[in-house]
């Protein structure tokens, strides 16, 4: 804290000196080659007064600087030059003046200050109260999408546990098997996207963006997606045109990985999921579009804050709300938006990504 005054203090004593001297020599060489008016002068020291009035704290450096002003104007532009003489007629109304404009300047820009510090600090609380809105989002959202995995692999392994090798057949055995490897996968992939998250929310990391060709980052993400689900049909739809956009390529196949896999789990639909790339002015536009029940109208204005549930029941199915939470902490970290909409017959989400790099 003193050492925080300390340089407070010689903060405010170098811009009050430093402005006081540069008007000084500027006005010297005003006065005296070039014109000799002195309400040049005045207006000169006037705006040098409200100048410090402004970059120091308090009244103290606004004062000071007036009367070392009007003592200047006084030794160097006062007949006789270059000596004091407080006899002068109009010193007295001069001293007021420049007092009082150097008081009332002061008052407005502290009480300027005062006002921009009280309005900073109410944005940072607001700041930190959506930061712990979203925090308890988060974690009742991470509550519910890992009961439902875990409850899934604790059944099987209570079954398997349960039941000897004469009791369950052999494509039994291998379905819960195949669940538990399910289930963990998915685990898995989930806690790999909310440590990306953290890592981004924090600063911890820093995005590696890079120019990525589009259509490799979305073969990746579909051949990728086609390993966890062999069965799925995506139909893909990619300009002609080279499109080369700054990205962490990683993140934004996570992305992609995510709202594919909630689209052909929650539409309940057997048509194939639609992934289309549009090239636009500045950005490049990702939708992934499914032909199913379509979202809850209610619940479009808060589905990307990570408490969206479809209404089943947490055993049964998983959850999505989490993962389009992770989706748009992701877009916004690449400064791009991120949309979700009903069409005529199923749900839309769409993003875009700006194809100039803009993370000043």
């Amino acid at each position: 804290m003193k050492k925080f005054f300390q340089n407070q203090v010689s903060h405010d004593l170098f811009i009050t000196v430093g402005l006081l001297l540069l008007t000084t020599l500027l006005t010297l060489f005003l006065f005296f080659f070039v014109s000799d008016n002195p309400t040049n002068i005045a207006l000169f020291y006037i705006i040098s007064i409200i100048t410090v009035a402004r970059c120091t704290d308090g009244y103290f450096y606004g004062i000071s600087a007036s009367l070392f002003s009007i003592i200047f104007i006084n030794y160097f532009f006062a007949y006789p030059y270059f000596c004091i003489d407080f006899s002068l007629s109009d010193y007295p109304f001069t001293f007021v003046c420049m007092l009082s404009l150097s008081s009332i300047t002061s008052a407005i820009t502290t009480n300027l200050k005062q006002q921009k510090e009280i309005l900073v600090l109410h944005e940072k609380q607001l700041i930190e109260a959506e930061k712990e809105k979203m925090r308890a989002n988060l974690l009742r959202a991470i509550s519910h999408d890992l009961r439902t995995p875990l409850t899934s692999i604790l059944g099987s392994i209570s079954s398997l546990e349960a039941n000897n090798e004469e009791s369950l057949r052999f494509d039994e055995s291998r379905t819960l098997i195949h669940n538990i490897h399910d289930d963990a996968g998915w685990l898995l992939n989930m806690v790999e996207n909310l440590l990306s998250v953290t890592k981004i929310q924090t600063g911890a990391s820093q995005l590696n963006t890079l120019p990525e060709l589009v259509d490799e980052v979305v073969a990746e993400s579909v051949t990728r997606l086609k390993k966890r689900i062999p069965d799925v049909e995506i139909e893909v739809k990619i300009p002609s045109e080279i499109l080369m956009i700054p990205m962490d390529a990683m993140l934004i196949e996570q992305v992609l990985i995510n709202l594919l896999e909630n689209a052909i789990t929650h539409s309940l639909s057997p048509k194939p999921v639609q992934l289309i790339v549009e090239n636009q002015p500045e950005t490049v536009c990702f939708c992934v579009i499914d032909y199913g029940i379509g979202l809850p109208e209610e619940h479009l204005e808060h589905i990307f804050d990570g408490t969206y549930s479809d209404g089943a029941s947490s055993d049964v199915r998983k959850g999505m709300g989490i993962g389009l939470s992770i989706c748009k902490t992701i877009i916004t970290a690449h400064h791009g938006t991120m949309d979700a909409r009903n069409h005529a017959e199923g749900a839309e989400f769409s993003f875009t990504l700006p194809k100039e790099e803009s993370y000043a």
